[in-house]
């Protein structure tokens, strides 16, 4: 049930209503002391207080900034929750904050909270709830962090305790910034960890360390203004790359993990506002965070009782990662930071504009990727990430906004490794792996290319280049035992009644459906085409989706796989559109298009 009286905001007013209205169907959920919530009973992997914490703290991302120009009429209850939460004698207690604990990530919301609000969250309450809420929040001072975007945490944590004259920490807090700001590695990019350990590059970049970044350029610019300069600076720089994620519709690549937290993907561009980085043109930024959230807004991703769901573009568990509590998912609130800012504020008072003319390929390096904007999607083509989060969210060879990607399934057999736009192998034909753990990856001229070694004496290299509507991939395997093989192009959602359309032929197979056509072709002509039914609720955009596959079995050898693969939100596209050829020649393996060489490899 879809609790919003609009789902198509666009005055500052009705952005006012829609955090008001995300809040109103947690009210019921609340415990009697109003510490924690518990919307539903399903859990994550982090102890039950910590993950109802969530449920209390994570709301307050929009609730904050509503509160600082707007109006909210229940802060008692947050301020209950707070005394009772951060009370050691108390039944509501939220607890110890030990070494790598949940519970600092919740930390940061409430001292956004104290930096804010202070007057609704810290000066109401009596000494002795004060020293209780400093004391709780200081813990964070005295345990271990991941070396990740967590740093942050204790950083906004601290900021809040200054910011009401509590106690708190400056030594560990600039050194927590001086850890972070070594994970910038050019051009407004950073790594969500220490870039010398391969830390992933991913949605963390915008909204966590950004994001973060831009709160404490504004809060602290007084004491610390070559840091906030430089926290700015960057952020000018990476917008002009992280716009190539969006579409014209306001939809972004879904790619890597945590995709439940769904419109934080507009943080980025409400924190620019935030502190005033004119990065683009005010229309543009305002445009590009509206029109996403509006996008999610107008989905199916709230439950029965109107909370927002665990899933993407649906609810959906599979998709999760194991540190998704019922309550994750209203990180997304962070996207409603601009209410903080005055009405007659530029963001504001510009009109929506969108996106310019971008170009149709561009190569980023720092997170392996070359952004393709298609007719209908803008498409990612990965050289692949490593990631403890799943293969199938970092490795896959494309990511589409329009089509999503799935995961694999928990049963065994063909097509059920999450195989739309990967490669999967087996070795029985029952168990199958995905490109993973990669030894080597290389992203340049629109060219990625990795190596991958599933097994002992199988050795995959890949190349992937854009071939604009198509995008093609290149394998060389060699093995010295017997492969199973699928390849697939994007998931689509099934085909049903009357309009159902699949199609094998011509070393290819197309999908038609409501959503627009999926379609895969071998250049060699030398695989059996098929159509695979996923799992149903694998797929982040449907609960069942078809791939349009290539099969073979490989005996020991090296062998060549020359992929096209395409997919348009229009069923009626024709699928059979000039597509890429390929040659070989004594020296190398060449892929061309449209009169251009796309691909020239080295047998």
């Amino acid at each position: 049930m879809n609790p919003l009286t609009t789902t198509a905001p666009r005055t500052r007013t009705e952005f006012e209503t829609v955090v008001r209205e995300l809040y109103e169907p947690l009210r019921s959920h609340f415990s009697p002391g109003n510490a924690r919530v518990r919307p539903v009973a399903t859990g994550s992997h982090c102890a039950s207080a910590a993950a109802e914490l969530e449920g209390f703290s994570r709301p307050l991302w929009g609730l904050v900034p509503l509160g600082v120009h707007g109006d909210f009429d229940d802060w008692d209850r947050f301020r209950e929750g707070l005394v009772n939460g951060t009370d050691p004698d108390h039944d509501e207690y939220w607890g110890s904050a030990d070494d790598h604990d949940q519970r600092h990530v919740e930390m940061a919301a409430i001292g956004l909270g104290l930096a804010l609000v202070p007057e609704e969250l810290w000066e109401p309450l009596s000494e002795r709830e004060r020293a209780n809420l400093a004391d709780w929040l200081n813990q964070i001072n005295d345990a271990a962090l991941p070396d990740c975007n967590w740093l942050f945490f204790r950083v906004l944590t601290n900021l809040g305790l200054r910011s009401v004259g509590a106690e708190h920490d400056p030594d560990r807090t600039a050194a927590s910034l001086d850890e972070l700001e070594s994970y910038a590695v050019g051009d407004g990019w950073y790594t969500d960890g220490p870039p010398e350990e391969g830390a992933p590059v991913d949605y963390y970049v915008p909204w966590a360390i950004h994001y973060y970044g831009l709160l404490y350029a504004v809060l602290a610019e007084d004491d610390d203004p070559e840091r906030a300069a430089r926290f700015r600076e960057r952020a000018r720089s990476f917008a002009t790359h992280h716009r190539a994620w969006f579409d014209a519709d306001g939809r972004a690549l879904p790619y890597g993990r945590s995709l439940t937290y769904r419109f934080a993907q507009a943080g980025f561009w409400g924190a620019l506002a935030f502190a005033g980085v004119e990065a683009l043109p005010w229309g543009q930024i305002r445009g590009l965070w509206a029109r996403n959230v509006r996008w999610w807004l107008d989905q199916p991703i709230f439950t029965d009782g109107g909370v927002l769901s665990v899933g993407y573009r649906y609810p959906t568990l599979k998709t999760s990662e194991e540190y998704n509590s019922p309550n994750s998912p209203y990180w997304a609130l962070k996207a409603f930071l601009p209410l903080a800012l005055p009405a007659d504020h530029p963001f504001w008072r510009a009109d929506e504009a969108p996106l310019p003319d971008l170009p149709e390929i561009t190569t980023q390096p720092e997170p392996g990727l070359v952004v393709c904007r298609d007719d209908g999607h803008v498409f990612a083509l990965s050289a692949g990430q490593r990631s403890v989060h799943g293969r199938a969210k970092y490795a896959k060879f494309a990511y589409s906004s329009a089509f999503g990607f799935s995961v694999g399934s928990r049963r065994h057999g063909p097509g059920l490794a999450g195989h739309d736009s990967t490669l999967a192998l087996s070795l029985d034909g029952e168990s199958y792996r995905i490109r993973g753990d990669l030894d080597e990856t290389a992203c340049e001229d629109g060219v990625l290319r990795s190596r991958w070694t599933p097994w002992e004496g199988v050795r995959i290299d890949s190349w992937v280049a854009p071939a604009l509507p198509w995008h093609v991939r290149l394998h060389r395997v060699r093995t010295e035992r017997r492969l199973h093989v699928d390849e697939g192009g994007f998931a689509i959602a099934r085909p049903e009644g009357p309009r159902h359309g699949t199609e094998t032929r011509d070393a290819g197979a197309v999908v038609r459906s409501d959503a627009g056509t999926s379609a895969v072709r071998d250049l060699r002509g030398t695989r059996e085409a098929c159509v695979v039914h996923e799992e149903p609720n694998t797929n982040l955009y449907h609960p069942r989706t078809s791939v349009p596959t290539l099969r073979a079995t490989l005996d020991p050898d090296t062998h060549w796989l020359a992929t096209a693969a395409r997919a348009h939100p229009d069923r009626a596209v024709d699928a059979d559109a000039p597509r890429p050829t390929v040659r070989h020649t004594a020296e190398s393996v060449v892929v061309e298009h449209d009169g251009d060489r796309v691909l020239d490899v080295e047998r």
